[in-house]
C-alpha cells in the first residue's frame, strides 16, 4: 500500500540506542548488567577483525565511536567491557516494532534505525499530535527503549528532525523549511564522502544548501544516484518531489480459538474443533503448516504453551491432534482454563492435490507422519538422519540434523570408491613391515595381526587450508585386501620430509563390503 507525504502527516521514530537496548534488555534476564559508569560496547566482525556496533553512554563519554577496530579501543581503554552483538536480531526486532507500531497507523515501515509512520488523519484520535507523540514514547520506553520522535509533512523532513531536530518536534507545510534550516547536511542521510564535499564547498546547513542557486549545484551533482544526491533528497524533505511511503503487508496469521463458557481441565475434546478450523484457514490460502503451537489460557490469568513441528507441510487435522496431544502430558491447568488457541507458526505452499486416482496412500507422507510422531515423543534430538557437507575430508563430508529440518542437498557424485562404514574416529595402527611405497605389507590392528595380498592406492587428500590448524599433515589413502578377503581403507598421515612431525603414522579409517 502507498501513500503520497505531500499534503498528510509523518511521524519519525529514531532509536538511538536500539543494539545496546536490546542487549541489556535480554542481558537483565540471565545476568547482572555492568553499572551505567562502565564503558561498555557490542562488537561485530569485521574486515580486519572485530569492529565496535553499538557503543554505551559511558563508552561514548571516552570518546569510543561506532566503527573503531575493538583492540585499537582496548589499548586506549583496557577496562572497556565488550560483549557480542546480534546485527540480524536487531533488524528482526526493528521489523517487527515496525509491524506493532500499527497500532496507531496501518502505514508503518522500518527506515534501517527506526520507524517511519503515515499518521494523516489519525491523531485526532489519541488526542492530538502532541498526545501521540507523547503515547510513542511512553509505550516504547516501557520496553526499554531510548526513542526519539518528530513529526512533518513528508517523511524526509520527520527523519532529519527526529535525528538531529528537539525531542517531540512538529512541524507543518508552512514551518518546513525554517525548521530544517539549522540542521547540518547529514541529517539528509547522505554518504560520508557528499557530507565532506559539501563542508569544502561550505555549505554546512540545510538552509546554506538550499539558498544557493540550483543550476550550479544540479550541474555539480549530475549522475549521482539519488539516495546520495543533496538536491534530490532536500526537494522530498521539503515537499517539492513526490516521497511516497511505501508500507509491507499485514503478516498472515493462522490462529483458531476456543473461546470456553466455564473452565475446563483437559484440551483433548476441543482439539478437533481447533485442528478442522486451523485446516480451514490454511487451505483457503494453499499453506500448509510446519509449525505449530498450541496454547491454553488459564483462570487465573497465566498461559502455557505447547509446540510441534512437521517434517514436511501438512493441513491434515487429525494428524494436527495425534502431534498436539502427545505433548500435553505435565501441562498443569491450574484452577482451569477458558481459552484454547492453535496457531501455525510457520507455514510453506501447499496447493490442492489428490495423491492418486487409485486412492492409494503416499508413502513419502506416511514417512513424514512418523517422523513427526517420533520427534513429538522424544524430542528433535533423538530424530535425526546424515545431510551432506562440501569437504575433501571423508569424516566430514556427512553431519547429523534432526530430521525435521530436512533431507538437505542430493549427495555428491563419487569419482572414488568409499567404503559403506567409517570408523569414527580413524585408530592407529602398528606397522609390522614397510615398504617405502604403498601400504604396510604386514601390520597389527586391535592385537590382530594382517598380512597384506594386494593394495589399491594412493589417494591423496590435503588439509583443508582454510579449516585445519597450520601443520597439518597430508594423507595417502590405500585400499587394502589382506589374505582372509577383508579389505580395509586406510591412510598415512604426513610423508617423509615434510617437516611437520615426526616419521608419518598409519590410521585404519573404513571397511568395504
Amino acid at each position: 500500500m502507498t501513500r503520497g507525504p505531500e499534503t498528510g502527516r509523518i511521524a519519525s521514530v529514531f532509536f538511538p540506542d536500539l543494539a545496546m537496548d536490546r542487549w541489556r534488555r535480554i542481558t537483565a534476564q540471565q545476568r547482572t548488567l555492568p553499572d551505567d559508569d562502565v564503558a561498555t560496547v557490542l562488537s561485530r566482525e569485521g574486515t580486519h577483525g572485530p569492529v565496535i556496533h553499538a557503543t554505551s553512554a559511558a563508552a561514548r563519554a571516552r570518546g569510543v565511536a561506532v566503527g573503531d577496530r575493538v583492540v585499537d579501543a582496548q589499548a586506549i581503554h583496557p577496562d572497556l567491557h565488550v560483549e557480542q552483538a546480534d546485527p540480524e536480531g536487531d533488524t528482526a526486532l526493528l521489523k517487527r516494532l515496525a509491524m506493532w507500531a500499527r497500532r496507531w497507523s496501518p502505514w508503518t515501515v522500518s527506515d534501517g534505525d527506526g520507524i517511519v509512520l503515515d499518521v494523516s488523519g489519525v491523531a485526532h484520535l489519541f488526542g492530538g499530535e502532541d498526545a501521540l507523540l507523547r503515547d510513542m514514547a511512553t509505550r516504547f520506553a516501557m520496553q526499554g527503549l531510548v526513542a526519539r520522535l518528530a513529526m512533518a509533512p513528508t517523511r524526509g523532513a520527520a527523519q532529519m528532525l527526529a535525528r538531529y531536530g528537539a525531542q517531540g518536534a512538529i512541524c507543518d507545510v508552512d514551518t518546513v523549511a525554517v525548521m530544517l534550516g539549522p540542521l547540518p547536511v547529514a541529517a539528509l542521510r547522505l554518504s560520508a564522502d557528499m557530507v565532506r564535499l559539501l563542508d569544502r564547498l561550505g555549505l554546512k546547513t540545510i538552509g546554506a544548501l538550499d539558498a544557493v542557486p540550483r543550476v550550479a549545484l544540479m550541474r555539480r551533482f549530475a549522475g549521482r544516484e539519488e539516495a546520495d544526491n543533496p538536491l534530490i533528497l532536500l526537494d522530498r524533505a521539503l515537499g517539492r518531489m513526490a516521497d511516497p511511503l511505501s508500507a509491507p503487508p499485514d503478516a498472515q496469521v493462522w490462529i483458531a480459538r476456543s473461546k470456553l463458557a466455564e473452565p475446563v481441565m483437559d484440551p483433548v475434546p476441543h482439539l478437533d474443533a481447533l485442528a478442522e478450523d486451523l485446516c480451514a484457514q490454511l487451505a483457503s490460502t494453499e499453506q500448509g503448516a510446519r509449525r505449530l503451537r498450541l496454547t491454553i489460557y488459564r483462570v487465573d490469568g497465566e498461559w502455557r504453551s505447547r509446540d510441534v513441528a512437521t517434517a514436511q507441510a501438512s493441513r491434515e487435522p487429525a494428524h494436527f491432534v495425534r502431534l498436539v496431544a502427545g505433548k500435553l502430558e505435565g501441562v498443569d491447568p491450574g484452577f482451569g482454563f477458558d481459552l484454547i488457541t492453535l496457531e501455525a507458526l510457520r507455514a510453506e505452499p501447499l496447493s490442492l492435490h489428490q495423491d492418486r486416482l487409485d486412492g492409494a496412500r503416499d508413502a513419502q507422507r506416511d514417512v513424514a507422519a512418523l517422523l513427526d510422531r517420533l520427534t513429538a515423543k522424544l524430542g528433535p534430538e533423538k530424530i535425526t538422519w546424515d545431510v551432506w557437507v562440501e569437504s575433501h575430508l571423508p569424516e566430514r563430508v556427512a553431519r547429523q540434523v534432526p530430521a525435521l529440518t530436512g533431507a538437505g542437498a542430493a549427495p555428491p557424485v563419487l569419482s572414488r570408491d568409499r567404503p559403506l562404514r567409517l570408523m569414527e574416529p580413524a585408530e592407529e595402527i602398528a606397522v609390522l613391515y614397510a615398504v617405502p611405497e604403498g601400504p604396510p605389507a604386514r601390520f597389527r590392528w586391535r592385537r590382530v595381526a594382517f598380512l597384506t595380498a594386494r593394495h589399491e592406492g594412493p589417494e591423496r587428500i590435503a588439509p583443508e587450508w582454510w579449516r585445519d590448524r597450520p601443520g597439518t599433515r597430508l594423507r595417502d589413502y590405500y585400499k587394502v585386501e589382506v589374505q582372509d578377503g577383508r579389505r580395509f581403507w586406510m591412510y598415512r598421515e604426513g610423508v617423509l620430509g615434510d617437516h611437520r612431525g615426526s616419521d608419518p603414522r598409519w590410521f585404519l579409517h573404513g571397511f568395504f563390503a
